[in-house]
């Protein structure tokens, strides 16, 4: 066995979603997934089962690493069988959270990796990157009348660069604000890694695109497996009890301790559900709402707890961004604010109140709902009076 060959193999051992684990690994590739699924669960079931509903947990506690992951010789059929229990349990949501947390995995691993392994890594997935041993100089800044030298190992082709940071948000991963020549594009290593974390998170996304009569067939014949359907529906017993409480996770409960949820704007609701369901958010996004729940005081661990299932979630950084958001003061945008840069959704929700505004007495003319923290307001002063009106009855009927 030769040394390219060699490596690879290690490389796989590590990083399962390698392409190369097709070439390599062609005996696996080739079976039929039952019988993988009905040899893996006879021969090593109790390792594979516990690192597994591991990864659920804690991907169901919105956790952002796993203590003491190992990572050994039995990572190909985890990666595989993780794939295979995705595809199965076909639910967007489980899916998102545990691409969300495998990627984040990755991430740090493959930050702790060589200049060599990375590199090879790049070669594998057919990435144009190009690295230096010696790192080269590509920008000289100067800040307070020092000169600052920015160096780096990596550049990439700015079409593998694009094709790689299309769902990543942030305005400085922008290919206009990342220093290029001849085609390739200066980045650092933490940042290389950082794209091939999106490119493992997409890969298990990638699950979602999936055929419904497949999945049923595939499920009938699976779950035969006595051994596999036990753990397939330990993970659904966990997360039917996990569900719940998930989904008010993010409530509010700052009006007289009442829940107010219900009675957020359209374009609140559309981000905090999209954060819900652990899908990447705008760096837009992310201000507004920061911005929105400041305006009602809500606490900061709990702002930031809503972020926590975003791909790129740090807490020390988050906290600190919503800290400094809050003493900054900074206010929610206006609802022509939020128009012009395409977050109102008053259309996608057909939503009464923001279309059609609101009755005033005092001008007897209908007015547009001009701020979102005004529409929480008004819907808020619509559900007391209901409320208040109620316990009138209720009183004059003697209940």
């Amino acid at each position: 066995m030769n040394s390219e060959i060699e490596l690879q193999l290690e490389l796989l051992q590590h990083y399962p979603w390698l392409p190369s684990l097709k070439k390599i690994y062609q005996d696996i590739a080739s079976k039929d997934p039952s019988q993988f699924i009905s040899e893996i669960f006879s021969n090593e079931e109790s390792q594979i089962k516990e690192r597994i509903l591991n990864l659920f947990n804690a991907a169901f506690n919105n956790l952002e690493n796993i203590g003491n992951y190992e990572i050994n010789e039995t990572n190909i059929n985890f990666y595989l069988i993780l794939k295979i229990l995705l595809y199965l349990l076909n639910t967007d949501s489980i899916t998102n959270r545990i691409a969300n947390l495998y990627s984040k995995i990755m991430y740090k691993e493959l930050l702790a990796e060589n200049d060599h392994y990375i590199y090879q890594i790049c070669k594998d997935l057919n990435l144009d990157v190009k690295y230096y041993q010696n790192p080269i100089q590509y920008r000289i800044r100067i800040v307070k009348d020092k000169k600052e030298i920015s160096k780096t190992n990596y550049r990439i082709h700015y079409i593998d660069y694009l094709k790689l940071s299309s769902k990543l948000h942030d305005d400085y991963r922008k290919l206009v604000n990342n220093p290029i020549s001849e085609g390739y594009v200066f980045i650092l290593k933490k940042n290389l890694v950082r794209l091939l974390q999106e490119y493992v998170r997409i890969k298990i996304l990638e699950i979602k695109n999936k055929n419904e009569k497949e999945i049923d067939n595939l499920k009938e014949k699976i779950l035969k497996i006595r051994e596999f359907k036990s753990l397939y529906d330990q993970i659904l017993s966990i997360w039917e009890l996990k569900k719940e409480e998930l989904e008010y996770s993010i409530d509010i409960e700052l009006i007289e301790g009442e829940d107010i949820t219900d009675i957020f704007p359209p374009c609140i609701k559309h981000i905090l559900s999209q954060a819900k369901e652990g899908q990447n958010l705008t760096h837009t996004e992310r201000l507004f709402l920061t911005f929105f729940l400041h305006a009602l005081e809500y606490p900061i661990k709990k702002i930031v707890d809503i972020f926590s299932t975003l791909p790129d979630f740090d807490r020390e950084k988050t906290s600190y961004q919503v800290t400094f958001a809050k003493n900054k003061g900074y206010t929610p945008h206006s609802c022509e604010t939020l128009k012009s840069l395409k977050l109102c959704k008053a259309s996608k929700y057909s939503d009464e109140l923001c279309l059609k505004g609101y009755y005033s007495k005092k001008l007897q003319q209908n007015k547009k709902i001009k701020h979102p923290l005004f529409y929480v307001q008004f819907k808020h002063y619509k559900y007391s009076n209901g409320k208040n009106e109620k316990t009138k009855l209720n009183e004059k009927n003697g209940n």
